[in-house]
């Protein structure tokens, strides 16, 4: 028998089923493997040397998941990559793991990540940067970059994630996997730690589309405890899809052209799968998304100006860390919040409470609100004429650990390609499309709200066709 590392999850699941594989061997497997992580990529690892229960029946098949930090798991830490949070016990569990845990997925590991999502490079963690496993000097991408690492390495057969601007979808680019961000709702967010409530977004990384549907299919649904939760309009099926006959692509010029910061190699392999598509029966014609441009500047208002709000419960008082030495409630305050949160969050929440304060809404989160509206309305747009709109996904490839801590906007334009859809709220998934210099490149993809069948279905095929081989980072 092959070794078990080599499956996808669905192939494990399947080998489980007809008894060909158990899921112990399995769970054993991977425990090994992630016992030796070297890149970082875990904050907690599962004690059992063999799995909690047997799963083998269930449709998910006791394959082992990876969960990101910041959600919540009854007695396990959920630190949100946050000092402020360390070793934090939730006396729950969020309602994605839940419901992945129910369809038959063990909690393997946490994964690490950017504090409370904050970054696009895993170095803003509390708890030390994640290693790319394709270099080991470089970047994996953010915030999921824990996640993504841990997939790409085969420390974990898939992980989950959440997208607030890029933070499944960058990190799987970066990594050489699939992250797929799902509809906004479509997903409950009951129990994730909250970054900004109007953009995050859970959702699947994992080792192909295949995978990725199998693991959201089991994510999505209603859920009371969700205001903002979403019935999906569709039953997620498993896509089979190996040809794009038919299929209108829209390449936004603002988001894909000439375009300051995108790489030339990132650039070459964009073209070559637009090639690649037309082969498929893709028509591809240039669109306009006029407001895209714009869409950084609005993210890094709303998106700040919504943790400002979320992160004031990290006060010192209830839950996480509490700083010694203050008898006065504004100096344990002030003592706990610059203690507990690290320079990234601190700026963010800065940047947002500036734009909330009297005299400054209307001139910076107003307008930043209204600019979110029209990049909404380009999409409407563009969707009426064209099936999909594709993008590279992250304008370069994994760069050096180091290289943009010192410089906070050229990190931010890291998000440059992948912020526009959050805002709109719109499905988008990362799919690997070839190297350049030896490092992985990201192909983009995004449609209509609920399209993710669809989304799903071309994604598979161009997959199939590009044929990427991603084993020399599980190596």
């Amino acid at each position: 028998m092959s070794d078990p590392l080599d499956l996808t999850a669905t192939q494990a699941a399947n080998r489980i089923a007809a008894g060909e594989l158990s899921a112990d061997e399995l769970w054993e497997a991977y425990h090994r493997r992630a016992s030796a992580d070297d890149l970082n990529a875990f904050t907690w690892l599962a004690a059992e040397t063999t799995p909690p229960g047997d799963e083998s029946a269930s449709p998910l098949g006791g394959v082992p998941l990876a969960v990101k930090d910041l959600f919540c798991t009854e007695g396990v830490p959920s630190q949100a990559g946050s000092r402020i949070l360390e070793d934090y016990r939730p006396p729950y569990t969020a309602t994605v793991v839940e419901q992945l845990r129910d369809a038959g997925a063990p909690l393997l590991a946490k994964t690490n990540q950017d504090e409370f999502a904050m970054g696009s490079s895993n170095e803003n963690s509390g708890f030390g940067p994640v290693r790319n496993p394709w270099d080991r000097s470089r970047v994996p991408g953010g915030s999921s970059g824990g996640s993504a690492a841990a997939v790409a390495a085969g420390l974990a057969p898939w992980a989950i994630g959440t997208d607030t601007g890029g933070s499944i979808r960058q990190p799987a680019a970066l990594c050489g996997i699939v992250g797929l961000k799902p509809t906004y709702g479509t997903v409950s967010r009951y129990g994730m730690i909250a970054f900004a409530s109007s953009l995050d977004q859970a959702g699947p990384l994992t080792r192909d589309v295949t995978d990725a549907a199998l693991l959201y299919s089991h994510m999505v649904g209603h859920d009371p405890r969700d205001s903002t939760s979403l019935a999906h309009p569709e039953t997620i099926e498993r896509p089979q899809q190996l040809d794009l006959r038919g299929a209108r692509l829209g390449v936004p010029e603002e988001l894909s052209g000439n375009v300051e910061g995108i790489e030339p190699g990132v650039r070459d392999t964009f073209e070559a799968t637009l090639d690649l598509a037309r082969e498929l029966g893709a028509e591809v014609q240039p669109c306009h998304l006029p407001h895209a441009p714009h869409a950084l500047a609005a993210y890094y208002l709303i998106a700040p100006a919504e943790a400002s709000s979320n992160l004031a419960r990290f006060d010192g008082v209830r839950y996480g860390l509490r700083a010694d030495g203050d008898s006065d409630l504004r100096g344990l305050y002030e003592h706990t919040r610059g203690q507990g949160f690290g320079p990234e969050v601190k700026r963010r929440i800065m940047l947002g409470t500036y734009a909330l304060a009297a005299g400054y809404y209307d001139a910076y989160y107003g307008r930043a609100q209204r600019v979110r509206t029209r990049i909404a309305e380009d999409f409407r747009r563009a969707f009426a004429d064209f099936d999909f709109v594709v993008t590279p996904t992250s304008p370069t490839v994994a760069f050096e650990l180091g290289a943009r801590t010192e410089d906070p906007l050229a990190m931010y334009l890291s998000d440059f390609c992948t912020v526009p859809m959050p805002l709109a709220g719109i499905p988008a998934i990362s799919i690997p499309n070839g190297l350049s210099g030896g490092l992985p490149t990201g192909f983009q993809i995004c449609g209509p709200a609920f399209s993710e069948n669809r989304l799903l279905g071309a994604a598979h095929a161009l997959e199939q066709a590009i044929g990427f081989d991603g084993s020399a980072a599980r190596s």
